[in-house]
């Protein structure tokens, strides 16, 4: 082991051909040693890399590297979308939820691991900082652990903390972490928020990703009273209702007045609001997205997007066809938590149709699309257009329900369909 700092030259220099090696991922990846890894790749071979959504270039699924490093990604980011469509690179479909227990089962081995981490504190522990998910359980099962410590990484409260004597390698950096800011909804966002908004109830336990339309929602909540949070990720769209005392997680089950998560993705304010912040406890996805713990706190509403719907409720959210586009992530963990909860609402909201006009609710998926989340799963869907409850409703029902929030312009064509397939 190295006693102090390397050059990231000679941190990854660790890593032999053949190896299988995890990388932190979203805001914490840990750039500098991914870029070092990937300037290895004349001398390295069939090193595979395992990991979520990341940030940076990832020149490691370049063509003319694929003799040094093949990619099996849990969840597919635009950096790696072009190699995973043409067959470069994989994609392994998992739920959020069980991707630690691929590496506890030692499904998947895990040989090393790259992560981005805090400054040691006074006791010698690092923080994983905005990202503790799965890399908890990689660190668990890693025979060899590289960080890169930085002191712009928020030290989180939670299961992210690791002693600095864990690390074969460390490199020292001083670099902000990537940052999405959204900006201001659309308007057909701000039309689906409104309706999300309304289905959400005082007391409720919020799960939502980062998007226009979970962002939209959280502006329209401003007047609720004594809401919580435990969900996979959050971003800035929460700041302003913990400030105005709207979240406060009093009537949580769960960590009653604790912000749950397990990674965080935004701007420099949110990074700031998450260091050393005791209301907030990054945890390990495994425990965070587990449908018996999701479902013991009061009226869960999942707030969850879709790629699109077909007229029975099939919910299609990683593929456009045969084409990979996101993954599974936690959306199944979260609807199922969501039913299971007292007074919980799981809902699936996106536009009506595309930017090119092309409805997004559909009489039969594409061919080659994933279901995400099944017929059975499936409660209240919104557009732009109102909201509507499937749950105990027939497929001629769930049919007509549907095409009454679709895009006016198609509404007509689906009908037909739905009449031919179900009867008027």
């Amino acid at each position: 082991m190295f006693k102090k700092a390397v050059t990231p030259e000679q941190a990854v220099a660790l890593i032999r051909s053949g190896d299988h090696v995890y990388i932190q991922g979203a805001a914490a990846t840990p750039l500098r040693l991914v870029e070092a890894l990937t300037a290895r790749h004349a001398e390295l071979r069939d090193v595979e890399l395992y990991h979520m959504h990341t940030e940076g270039k990832a020149d490691y699924t370049r063509p003319e590297f694929a003799d040094s490093f093949q990619v099996s990604a849990f969840f597919i980011g635009g950096n790696i979308r072009p190699s995973v469509q043409s067959g470069h690179s994989q994609y392994i479909p998992i739920f959020l939820s069980e991707i630690p227990l691929l590496f506890r089962r030692e499904i998947l081995p895990v040989d090393v691991a790259l992560i981005h981490v805090s400054p040691p504190d006074a006791h010698g522990f690092c923080s994983l900082g905005t990202s503790v998910d799965a890399s908890h359980a990689a660190l668990e099962k890693a025979r060899i652990v590289i960080a890169q410590v930085n002191k712009k990484m928020p030290r989180s409260h939670g299961d992210g903390l690791v002693p600095l004597s864990r690390f074969d390698a460390y490199i020292e950096v001083d670099e902000y972490l990537p940052e999405h800011d959204l900006g201001e909804p659309d308007d057909i966002e701000t039309l689906i928020g409104q309706h999300v908004a309304s289905l959400v109830e005082d007391g409720a336990t919020l799960q939502m990703g980062i998007g226009g339309i979970p962002n939209a929602a959280l502006k329209f909540l401003g007047n609720h009273k004594h809401l919580g949070i435990h969900t996979e990720m959050f971003s800035d769209g929460v700041l302003p209702l913990i400030e105005k005392g709207v979240i406060d997680g009093s009537l949580k089950r769960v960590h009653p007045g604790k912000i749950v998560s397990t990674f965080a993705m935004g701007t420099q304010k949110l990074y700031d609001f998450i260091h050393d912040n005791p209301q907030v406890a990054m945890l390990d996805v495994q425990y965070v997205n587990d449908t018996a713990v999701i479902r013991r706190n009061p009226r869960v509403t999942a707030i969850n997007s879709a790629i699109e719907i077909d007229l029975t409720g099939q919910v299609c959210a990683d593929s456009i066809g045969y084409k990979m586009y996101s993954g599974v992530g936690g959306q199944m963990d979260f609807i199922r938590g969501a039913s299971l909860s007292e007074g919980g609402r799981p809902i699936i909201a996106l536009p009506s149709q595309t930017a090119r006009g092309i409805s997004k609710i559909v009489p039969a998926l594409k061919e080659g699309a994933g279901v995400v989340t099944t017929r059975a799963h499936v409660h209240f869907v919104v557009t732009e257009f109102g909201v509507v409850d499937l749950y105990g409703k027939n497929l001629k029902q769930r049919a007509h329900a549907l095409i009454n929030i679709a895009h006016p312009d198609h509404r007509e064509a689906l009908s037909e369909l739905a009449w031919n397939r179900f009867g008027r």
